[in-house]
Order: C-alpha cells, then sequence, then structure tokens
C-alpha cells in the first residue's frame, strides 16, 4: 500500500495556510453579531425582531452568493472570488457604524453587505479552493483544518469583543473588524487554485449547466442540501439568540461570551475528528449521528435548570458538534461528483444551509417579540435534529456514473 503525501506542492501549502486565515478572520467577526445587539437596541433603536431579520438576510445573502462567489472562483481563481467579497464585507462593516445605520440601512449594512462578503469568505469558498488540491485519502482531512482554523476565531473573537464592548464602546470594536478584514483582503490573493499543472483530475468537457443538471438529478446531492437546512437553523439560532436566552434565564452577560467562545474551542476538535472519522468510516454515518446529538445537547440546555454548570456543557457539547459537518458534507460533495465543480456545488449545498440560517435567525427573533420566549424556535430545532439524523442514511457514498467510467 502506498502513503500519498499531504503536501504535494507549495501551492497546495500557502493555499491551505491562507485560506486558514481568511477564515479565521472572517468567522471571527461574524461569529459575534449577537453580542452587539444590547447596544444597537440602546443606541439605534433596534427591536428583537429587526436584529433577528437583520441576521436572517445576512444568512440569505451569504447563502445566495455563495454559488456565484464559487463559480468565479471555479473558473477565475479562489483568490479573485475572496479578494472580490471582503470588500462587501468591509464595506457592509464601515456603514454599521459609520453611515445611515437604522431601518433600511441597518438591514443593508449587516444584511445584505456583510451576507455578500461572507458568501465568498467564510468556509464554503476557502475550503473548496483547498479541497482541489488535495487527494480523496487526504481531502477532507485538510478541509477540517481550514474549519478547525476558523473554529479558534470561534473562540477569541467572543473574549475580545466582550472585552472591547465594555471597554472602548460598539463603534470602536467595529473599526477593529473592519482592520482585521483589510488583513484579510490582503491574505486572499494567496489562496490559489491549482492551474492545469497542479490539478488533480483529468481535463472533462462537463459545463456547468450540465453539472447543475447531474447533482440535482442525485438523490444523494439532494438529500446533502436538505440536511444542510438544518445546520443552518441551528447554529444560527444558537449564534444569534443564546446571548438574550441565557440572560433572560437569570445569568450574567459574560455566560453568554463563554458559551460562545466554548463553541469556537471545542469545534476545533470536532471538526478535526470529523475530517479524520471521514477518511475511515462512512461519512453520512457521521453526519446522522452529528445531527441527532445536537437535538440532545439542545434538550439538557433548556429542560436543565440554568446554571454555568449547564451552559459550559452546552457550549461544550454543541461546539463539539458545531462545524463538525462541514468535513463530511463536503468531502461527500467532492467524492460524488468530483471537485471542477466543487466551488459551485458546495455553494449551492451552503446556500440551503442559509436558508435554514434564516429561519433560526429570524424565527428566534419572532417568537420572542410574539410569545416572550425562545421555547418554541428550540422545539422546532430539536424535531430537525430528528429530521436531518434521519434523511442523511439512504444516501449513496460512491461517484456519480461519469466518473466510474473515466
Amino acid at each position: 500500500m502506498t502513503t500519498e503525501k499531504f503536501i504535494r506542492n507549495n501551492t497546495a501549502l500557502i493555499t491551505l495556510i491562507a485560506a486558514c486565515l481568511v477564515v479565521l478572520i472572517s468567522l471571527s467577526v461574524r461569529q459575534v453579531f449577537g453580542m452587539f445587539f444590547m447596544d444597537f437596541n440602546t443606541d439605534l433603536g433596534i427591536t428583537n425582531t429587526e436584529f433577528g431579520l437583520a441576521i436572517g438576510i445576512q444568512m440569505l445573502g451569504w447563502g445566495l452568493s455563495g454559488p456565484i462567489f464559487g463559480a468565479i472562483a471555479d473558473k477565475y481563481g479562489g483568490h479573485k472570488a475572496i479578494s472580490l467579497a471582503f470588500l462587501f464585507y468591509i464595506l457592509g462593516i464601515y456603514f454599521l457604524f459609520a453611515g445611515p445605520n437604522t431601518g433600511i440601512y441597518f438591514q443593508m449594512s449587516l444584511g445584505v453587505l456583510i451576507g455578500i462578503g461572507c458568501g465568498g469568505t467564510a468556509i464554503s469558498i476557502p475550503m473548496s479552493v483547498v479541497g482541489k488540491h488535495f487527494p480523496l485519502s487526504n481531502r477532507t482531512i485538510a478541509m477540517s483544518i481550514v474549519t478547525a482554523v476558523g473554529s479558534f476565531g470561534y473562540f477569541i473573537s467572543p473574549l475580545f469583543t466582550n472585552y472591547s464592548l465594555e471597554n472602548n464602546g460598539w463603534v470602536q470594536t467595529l473599526i477593529y473588524f473592519m482592520i482585521f478584514l483589510i488583513v484579510g483582503l490582503i491574505v486572499a490573493f494567496f489562496v490559489r487554485s491549482p492551474n492545469l499543472s497542479e490539478s488533480l483530475e483529468k481535463p472533462t468537457d462537463q459545463n456547468t449547466l450540465s453539472a447543475l443538471k447531474e447533482a440535482f438529478q442525485t438523490k444523494s446531492y439532494v438529500l446533502l442540501v436538505a440536511g444542510f437546512f438544518v445546520c443552518g437553523f441551528h447554529i444560527t439560532l444558537v449564534g444569534t439568540h443564546v446571548p438574550k436566552y441565557v440572560i433572560d434565564r437569570g445569568l450574567d452577560d459574560w455566560t453568554a461570551a463563554m458559551i460562545l467562545s466554548l463553541i469556537g474551542l471545542f469545534n476545533i476538535f470536532g471538526s478535526l475528528l470529523s475530517g479524520y472519522l471521514s477518511t475511515k468510516m462512512s461519512k453520512k454515518i457521521i453526519l446522522s449521528a452529528i445531527y441527532l446529538l445536537r437535538g440532545v445537547s439542545i434538550c439538557l440546555f433548556i429542560f436543565t435548570p440554568p446554571s454555568t454548570i449547564s451552559s459550559i456543557i452546552f457550549g461544550a457539547s454543541f461546539g463539539f458538534l458545531w462545524l463538525s459537518t462541514v468535513p463530511a458534507t463536503s468531502g461527500i460533495v467532492a467524492h460524488i461528483f468530483g471537485t471542477k465543480y466543487l466551488g459551485l456545488l458546495y455553494g449551492l449545498v451552503f446556500l440551503s444551509h442559509q436558508i435554514g440560517s434564516f429561519f433560526g435567525a429570524y424565527l428566534g427573533g419572532l417568537f420572542y417579540d410574539l410569545y416572550g420566549s425562545y421555547d418554541y424556535a428550540w422545539y422546532l430545532a430539536i424535531a430537525l435534529s430528528i429530521f436531518a439524523g434521519l434523511i442523511h442514511l439512504p444516501i449513496k457514498e460512491q461517484p456519480v456514473e461519469r466518473l466510474q467510467k473515466a
């Protein structure tokens, strides 16, 4: 048995490092918007519903722009797609603190512009570019490294944001975020797609339209699309509304930052383990288990008395399951269809994720304003865990007939 080199060339190494930094910066900023709600509410008069709607629009913008940036990356190179996205991200942050930032302008800045920025910088596009540099045997591990480094941003960002909000205020904190994103823009130029001599796949004459037709005629791909909707609902409900939820339950403000930081810390281990296990066992079984365990984690969190201990357990357990779906999901897409259109096809899967994110953000705020509680949002999240755990089981993890004949 031969062992393939993990890093095949310098381009793969530089791309992996740069993609990790891009995702670290992008997710660090994206993760903590929920911590700004109290300031937005006090200074700008933003309600729960308005804030939830803005985050929901952000998730939709992220999802809708993802396939577009994926197509740009597939055709023109990852660095161009990611750099363009960072420009939208930077503008969104700038207008959020310096421009008109109430009413429709708040939705445009926090929702539309930042959402588009996330579409090309956060997870899907950098990771799909990395996936093109690695063979099947190592691909999910490489992707899980990108996810894990991004998770480190989840860990440090809430701590930094909590400190900065208390000592510098929300405007200065957003200025810091803009500086971080400018650094990300510079790093993005090093996220390079492989050239023809570096490509791991044989050239094909398949075009974009035929790739899309092939994907949506494949039942396993449709099931992945449906399952990733649930992933988006879960993580955006938690990331957006847990800060207020724990305060409503009588816990201190710092508990929210602790939960978000623990999610980031434990997601490092969850992502790496998911990537490793995806090379050893069925990816669909891994995904099914992750979704079912999320439901267990939520049940323990909402049905046990509020305490620091229960918050720690939830942050650690849900964090372990947070983005651990990503390596296995993207790995299945690449395994079934190859990597030529990985940016586009995974971008469409991620669009479903972001539609779920929209509902997680918006319904959480809407239910709270209607009923004075997040309970119905949590009940829906538990039901969706069961749904996702079941629909991954029929997935067939084998290449399409086109690749089998190649």
